[in-house]
């Protein structure tokens, strides 16, 4: 099944151009179906690659989706266009009386802040708030998975020495959960954080389960509430290219950065990237559709509680 997407979004032409097939929301409301309403908070500060980037794993499952591009109002983007924020996207303050069957918080450029002195925090907390009784199964990745273990479950983050980047290897701690139905013994997920949650913390804290981790790279998922809660504290979700771009924007500003690990061709930046993770990153945006919000949702989206 397609996407619906508000018509005239640019990940419409650029999945097009991919052979992804989405619809207009105009011919999408003649077909005779329930679909799907998901919601996109969106913090990264590019938010049309973001949006595209979540679109395209959103876009394998055959479910019939109708997706919602959500702001916070306390923040202003600096790096997309208004004319865009303000065709596509609602603030949270807008929505609020609305319940979703999934909903999708992405990471943000603020870890080197503690969460209270993000300027948007209240708002953020709120919506964390908000989630539990809205939304029935909320995937939260990198910041937003850090941001929602602290403020629901007290689970601090610590800097890390370096940046964790590149490309790291998992493994599944109980691959019969049907977040990991079709995954192999070992998948890999990008990383690109300067903190990290640890997974003692994560185990004293009886409502939480530690379901994926790597040797390096530590925690990389955890599940609450049978799978109502998903932190992912990695980027399944990147196209090949984002953490060239992010090496080499970093490398042009004199900061601090080391090569992405397992990552280009033989390890040389002048070599395409080996891409190793898309496999397994579109099979657990599917599985999560299919399994923690489709199969859980009820059908009338009013009943979600």
């Amino acid at each position: 099944m397609p996407l619906r997407l508000p018509d005239g979004l640019p990940a419409i032409d650029f999945l097009k151009n991919e052979n992804i097939f989405v619809l207009g929301r105009e011919r999408a409301d003649s077909q005779d179906i329930r679909p799907l309403r998901i919601a996109i908070l969106n913090l990264m500060p590019l938010k049309i690659t973001t949006e595209t980037d979540l679109i395209r794993l959103l876009s394998n499952s055959p479910l019939q989706l109708d997706i919602h591009l959500m702001k916070v109002k306390a923040h202003t983007s600096k790096n997309t266009p208004v004319e865009h924020m303000r065709a596509f996207y609602r603030d949270f303050e807008d929505m609020r009386h609305e319940n979703f069957d999934g909903m999708i918080i992405t990471g943000a450029p603020v870890e080197h802040l503690a969460y209270e002195e993000v300027n948007y925090w209240d708002e953020m907390s709120d919506i964390l708030t908000w989630a539990r009784t809205h939304v029935t199964s909320t995937m939260y990745i990198c910041w937003a998975a850090q941001a929602a273990l602290y403020y629901y479950y007290g689970v601090p983050k610590y800097p890390l020495p370096e940046k964790m980047f590149g490309i790291f290897p998992q493994r599944p701690l109980d691959p019969r959960l049907p977040i990991f139905r079709g995954f192999d013994d070992r998948f890999f997920m990008p990383h690109s954080r300067h903190t990290e949650v640890c997974r003692e913390d994560i185990l004293r804290v009886p409502e939480l389960t530690l379901i994926a981790e790597g040797d390096v790279s530590g925690v990389s998922m955890v599940m609450a509430r049978g799978g109502r809660e998903i932190f992912v504290t990695g980027h399944s979700e990147y196209s090949p290219m984002t953490l060239d771009t992010e090496y080499r924007r970093d490398l042009s500003k004199g900061l601090p950065i080391h090569m992405p690990v397992n990552y280009y061709t033989d390890d040389n930046p002048e070599l395409p990237p080996l891409v190793t993770w898309r496999a397994h990153g579109n099979l657990m945006f599917t599985n999560w559709l299919n399994y923690y919000v489709y199969q859980e949702t009820p059908y009338n989206v009013e009943d979600i509680h």
